[in-house]
This record gives C-alpha cells, structure tokens and sequence, in this order.
C-alpha cells in the first residue's frame, strides 16, 4: 500500500460514488415498487450469478475461501448484507438529503475505526482533509445557502444510515488485511468470496422482511432494469473498483471519495431530473478534491 494518488487510482476510486450516486437515484425511485430489504437481495443474487462463471473455482477443496469462511462472512455481512440495506430502509423514513449528510461522515469513522483497531495514525492533514471535504459536503446539502441545513431534522432513517456508514469503514479496513492468498489473482474470486456469503445475509435479511412485514412487489420493466442496474454498476464495478483503489492508498484516503457522491448526485438530478447546476457545484467540487488531497499527504 501507498499513499500516492496517481490518474488510475483516483479514476478507480472516482468511480464508485458516481455509481453510488445513482444508486441512491434508482434505489429512491423504486422504494414503492418492492421492499427495501428484498431489492438488496435481488440485486446481490443477480450479482452473484453474473460472478459465478468466473470464481467458481473459490468452491474448491482446500481453497482458501473454506479456510477463511468467517473472514467472508463477516465481509459480507457488513458490505453486502448490511450497508445497502439499510440505506434502502433508511431511504423509507428519511430524505436523500439527511442520508447523504450521514454519509458524509465516513471518513472520521475511517479514521477512528483505523486508529482504534488497526492502530493506524491519524495525521494532522488528514484531519484538515476531513473538514474541507465534509464543507464541500455542507456545500452541497445546503445548496449554497447554510440557513437551509438549519432545516434538517434527524428521523429514525438516519440512524440506520450512521450504522450503515460505521458498517462500511469497518469492511473497508477488513478488505486490507487476512490471508487471501490466490483468491485476489482475479478480482471476480475475491468479490465472489464476499458475495457467497453476502447473498445469504442479504436473503435472511428479507426473509425477516417478508415475515415481519406484508410487503408487496409490483414487476413492471422499470424494476426489472433498476434492478440490473443496481447489480451490475453499484455492486460489482463499484465494488471491484473500491477494493482495488483501498488496496492501493487504503481506507482513510479511499473514504475521502465517498463525499463526491452528493456532488455526484446533483449533477445526475440536472442531467436527469433538469435542474439546473449552480455555482456552488463548482465550489464544492473544489473543496471535497482539496480534502483528498490533503488526506493524502503523510504529514
């Protein structure tokens, strides 16, 4: 690992919060037409289906993934099975506003899961790269105007997205150590080693649902094309790309590029939806790239 951003490291870790982004876009627009834990399970058996052809070899006797099965359990558990779970529930109760405002806080849970548990340093610049970009953040949430955060207001949809946000820093620093030996020679071993287990937790997960509760599915071609989506760009590029960019320069910086995704959001909302991009865009991209940047120094 090193600390160097270099043009293919940050394209690898540019491109999971613009896929982020849309998946909030998506998982939004479909929260009427199934429920939220039965959508992540589906999206994660579609992704399991597409990965299987390429790593079905991990099943093996003697493989590495049946001597470190609790090691991909527990990735999948808190990376699969958790995170967009319970984003997709929080989506319920809250506004994409407040979840993205919660979300903005991974990097400090980054930085103090690292230090706590894998007794990683927490520089000086890091912290200054933390208040920068979270203020891109700000920025954005407020649409220029901080009288507007003033409105906010914390639901219980929130707090599952705090879980969600401590849940994935956790499976970021997990990602960089254990023995994995052969099973990161292809990139589709790997994720199909957390997604085995992920599919499971996801599964149980809407099993609850569906006991629990009385939900509904209405199928119609949207959902079904949301659904690939949300295999295919959010899970597995995402997914592969973030796992290749923490392996390089680690979480800490790597968590920095999460607050690009509300950025990433309102331009999909005025590519998509019409709005119309405004100055503060440009402001705030500026100040969450500084944040990054700054993360990155080792000083």
């Amino acid at each position: 690992m090193n600390h160097k951003l270099t043009p293919s490291i940050i394209a690898l870790l540019v491109v999971p919060p613009l896929l982020w982004a849309g998946n909030a876009v998506v998982g939004r627009m479909v929260n009427d037409l199934l429920p939220p834990a039965t959508l992540n399970f589906f999206r994660w058996l579609i992704a399991f289906c597409i990965l299987l052809p390429a790593g079905f070899r991990i099943y093996r006797r003697g493989s590495l993934f049946w001597q470190n099965w609790r090691r991909y359990a527990v990735l999948g558990l808190l990376g699969v099975g958790m995170y967009n779970a319970l984003q997709y529930l929080a989506l319920r109760s809250s506004t994409p506003i407040n979840v993205t405002l919660v979300a903005a806080s991974m990097p400090v849970w980054m930085l103090l899961i690292g230090r706590l548990f894998f007794s990683a340093p927490i520089s000086r610049s890091a912290v200054m790269g933390v208040l920068v970009s979270i203020t891109g953040v700000l920025l954005v949430l407020s649409r220029g105007d901080p009288a507007h955060l003033m409105t906010l207001r914390l639901v219980p949809g929130d707090l599952l997205m705090l879980v969600a946000a401590i849940a994935w820093s956790l499976y970021s620093w997990l990602l960089m150590h254990g023995n994995d030996g052969d099973l990161r020679d292809h990139w589709a071993t790997f994720l199909l080693a957390q997604v085995s287990f992920g599919v499971l937790w996801s599964g149980l997960f809407a099993l609850a649902e569906w006991t629990l509760t009385t939900p509904v599915i209405h199928w119609n071609l949207a959902l079904v094309a949301a659904l690939v989506f949300v295999a295919v760009g959010p899970a597995l590029i995402a997914f592969r790309c973030w796992g290749a960019g923490v392996q390089q320069v680690g979480p800490n910086i790597a968590a920095f590029f999460s607050n690009l995704t509300p950025l990433f959001a309102a331009l999909l909302s005025a590519l998509f939806l019409g709005d119309t991009p405004q100055l503060f865009h440009a402001a705030a991209f500026v100040l969450i790239v500084t944040g990054i940047f700054l993360s990155s120094r080792r000083h």
